[in-house]
């Protein structure tokens, strides 16, 4: 295209530009949604120097301080440290996966209640110990702007009682009780998967209505050999389209007859490590509208521990 022919094209939209004399009968009227939203920032956030991270005290101060300037650039008042009492809190925590280290910021209010959770993009095990500011605010820079919609979603909720009015809401998941575990298994399962999987970040129901994601899972436990037992927890994971998305699958053997009472500390191990796998099914799927481009690592399959 000839840059005359460019010029031609461009005219009309100085043109547009330039009346300043319009009429603008919605200028400074925003409506009543809008208002609210416009109000100073009801929030700030406080990322902690975490000792979950897989680095040294200072690497953790270092990404905290990167993390916390990315966030200001995106419009969310931020510092690093453990804040003021009102202040939310963002900690970081790694997870090894083989070769490569995955990182998980964890969003929290004031009084500690997870809000939820982003996973960040795979780095080289070496990277992440060499460690240094460029990592930190690369890493920084990739998370920033979803963790900022995911405040701003949050916030726009607390302001109007519509997550929507900030571009989407927690992915809603009807969880079914679980089915086939012997002693109190079945209850506390369900109550502990209940809590782990809000924790991260997920509206937790029991009714369909509504619901983008089910889960339903069931123990099978079967004799053997030398008086042990072997325990299977399948965790099937479905939309509302019908679609089978993936299933999380967890194996151990244990003692005959330790899961005949009370399951106490086991299904909380349980839950904790399933919850993981089930998150990891919904992001495959597009089900964390926040965290859309933050690839999340590969399905976890965890194992019940009696203590």
């Amino acid at each position: 295209m000839s840059s005359s022919r460019r010029l031609l094209l461009l005219a009309p939209l100085l043109v547009l530009a330039a009346c300043g004399t319009l009429p603008q009968p919605f200028r400074g009227r925003p409506g009543a949604v809008a208002r609210r939203l416009r109000q100073p920032p009801g929030y700030r956030v406080a990322v902690v120097p975490s000792t979950l991270a897989l680095m040294t005290d200072a690497d953790a101060g270092s990404l905290a301080a990167a993390l916390a300037d990315a966030l200001a650039t995106q419009d969310v008042p931020a510092v690093a440290g453990s804040g003021l009492p009102l202040d939310w809190q963002v900690v970081t925590a790694a997870e090894r996966q083989a070769e490569m280290v995955v990182p998980r910021f964890a969003l929290r209010d004031a009084d500690g209640r997870a809000l939820g959770m982003l996973v960040g993009q795979p780095v080289a095990v070496r990277e992440w110990v060499e460690g240094g500011n460029p990592l930190h605010r690369r890493i920084a820079a990739e998370v920033a702007p979803q963790l900022a919609d995911l405040v701003g979603r949050i916030d726009a909720q607390r302001r109007t009682g519509d997550e929507r009015a900030s571009g989407g809401g927690a992915p809603v998941l009807r969880l079914l009780p679980v089915r086939g575990a012997p002693g109190d298994g079945n209850a506390s399962l369900t109550a502990r998967m209940r809590d782990s999987l809000a924790g991260l970040g997920f509206q937790v129901q029991d009714a369909a209505q509504g619901a983008q994601f089910a889960v339903q899972g069931e123990v099978t436990v079967v004799p053997s050999g030398r008086g042990q037992q072997r325990v299977e927890i399948v965790w099937v994971v479905s939309r509302r389209d019908g679609e089978d998305l993936g299933r999380v699958l967890q194996l151990n053997e244990v003692p005959a007859g330790t899961l005949s009472g009370l399951w106490g500390d086991v299904a909380f191990v349980v839950a904790e490590e399933a919850s993981g796998g089930v998150r990891d099914v919904v992001f495959n799927a597009g089900g964390f509208p926040a965290a859309a481009a933050a690839e999340p690592p590969a399905g976890s399959a965890g194992a019940p521990r009696p203590r």
